[in-house]
């Protein structure tokens, strides 16, 4: 099926078995398959599978070990199901799946108060969205009597121009809350405070992608209603500015990546908000892996400095951890390169991780200012002096 609609195009619907039904409702627990749910998959499931891989490696030796892994599990199945749904409810369904994992996943290290602080914030302000998200899902109801995407859509033309306003800017709140743009963008950077691959995975590349998910999906809605495009593309371009400006003087490695992450999501809305769909949906797929790469990179960082993630406190790290360096860099490579350097970094990223004994050796050896051969090539003390504060020989992380 995945291969046909590919190579022709059609959509194709499956229906699991009808699930409730009453009445004007009827809500059957099926899933449709068609170009934008191809995208949808590949990245969540090919993102999804290498941070994977590379959080068995990154969270070895934690108490939550399986935890963990069911938390994140669950995730993909929400987020999947998000995808995949050919209705409103089923959307709802993998929406709040990806809001609770969302929760779980931030507030992991519980016994510290931030990170219950975090999950918290990041649970209540989605909430808001998700509020404004069902004031829509009612709407639609009660001007179409059926949830299926296909049959809103074919019957779209009869709503009134004010009536579309209303369920588009409905809809517009609940992306608002779940892709971090203003105002409900508070809840992203202190998300930071969950392990770095939670970041790479739910705050990167996939959960807050839902909401340019959601408004794409629903693109003929909103194409109805210009009115709610400007506020889409509004919205879009003052998130994208004003997160660049704060993670321009964010100093903690995390959070700079965070607030560039809300920043790219609002190039998205604004894709959407000018009717760029197509580049929305592109700019989203290239973003989830080139950002789940970098937050993933920032974890090697975080690792190999025993838990610091203060940039000014970083420098000369290329000759202790060669494979994070390259990749870090890829983004400055010919097109070329990257098609055949980055792959096989990223693959030997990985491997350098699974391997936990020399990895842990590494990052023991780099805390303490070792310059003992890594890998067979001899490399220097890390570069002292590199912020404010700090003079030579000072250790990087204590």
């Amino acid at each position: 099926m995945f291969i046909d609609v590919l190579r022709t195009g059609v959509a194709h619907e499956v229906i699991a078995y009808q699930w409730i039904f009453g009445g004007d409702l009827t809500i059957n627990l099926a899933y449709l398959v068609d170009s934008l749910t191809c995208v949808m998959l590949l990245v969540v499931t090919g993102v999804g599978f290498l941070i994977h891989v590379y959080s068995v490696g990154y969270m070895h030796g934690e108490a939550g070990f399986t935890r963990f892994f069911t938390y994140m599990n669950l995730f993909m199945v929400s987020m999947l199901l998000l995808v995949m749904g050919n209705n409103y409810v089923v959307l709802f369904i993998g929406w709040e799946g990806v809001g609770l994992c969302s929760y779980l996943l931030i507030g992991y290290y519980y016994e510290k108060v931030s990170a219950a602080k975090a999950a918290t914030k990041a649970f209540v302000v989605n909430r808001i969205g998700d509020a404004g998200f069902l004031l829509a899902i009612f709407l639609i109801f009660v001007n179409f009597k059926t949830l299926d995407y296909t049959k809103v859509f074919a019957q779209v033309g009869q709503l009134s121009p004010e009536m579309a306003t209303a369920i588009a800017l409905c809809l517009l709140v609940g992306a608002i809350g779940k892709s971090a743009q203003l105002p409900l963008y508070t809840w992203l950077p202190d998300a930071m405070e969950g392990p770095t691959p939670v970041s790479a995975l739910i705050h990167a590349a996939t959960m807050v992608t839902a909401g340019v998910y959601m408004i794409v999906r629903n693109h003929v809605i909103f194409d109805l209603s210009p009115t709610a495009m400007g506020i889409v593309g509004l919205i879009g371009g003052c998130t994208a500015l004003f997160a660049a400006t704060i993670g321009l003087v964010q100093t903690d490695i995390k959070r700079v990546l965070a607030y560039s992450t809300v920043s790219q999501l609002g190039y998205m809305f604004l894709g959407c908000g000018i009717g760029a769909y197509t580049a929305a949906i592109f700019h989203l797929m290239t973003h989830a892996f080139f950002k789940a790469l970098l937050f993933l990179s920032a974890g090697s960082v975080i690792h190999a400095l025993s838990g610091e993630q203060d940039i000014r406190k970083m420098g000369g790290l290329s000759k202790k951890i060669p494979w994070t360096y390259r990749l870090w860099h890829g983004r400055d490579r010919r097109p070329s390169d990257i098609l055949l350097y980055v792959p096989s970094d990223i693959f030997n990223l990985l491997w350098f991780i699974q391997d936990g004994s020399s990895y842990r050796g590494t990052c023991a050896r780099i805390a303490d200012g070792d310059d003992r051969p890594v890998d067979g090539t001899r490399v220097p003390v890390a570069r002292r002096g590199t912020g404010p504060g700090i003079s030579p020989g000072t250790r990087l992380a204590p």
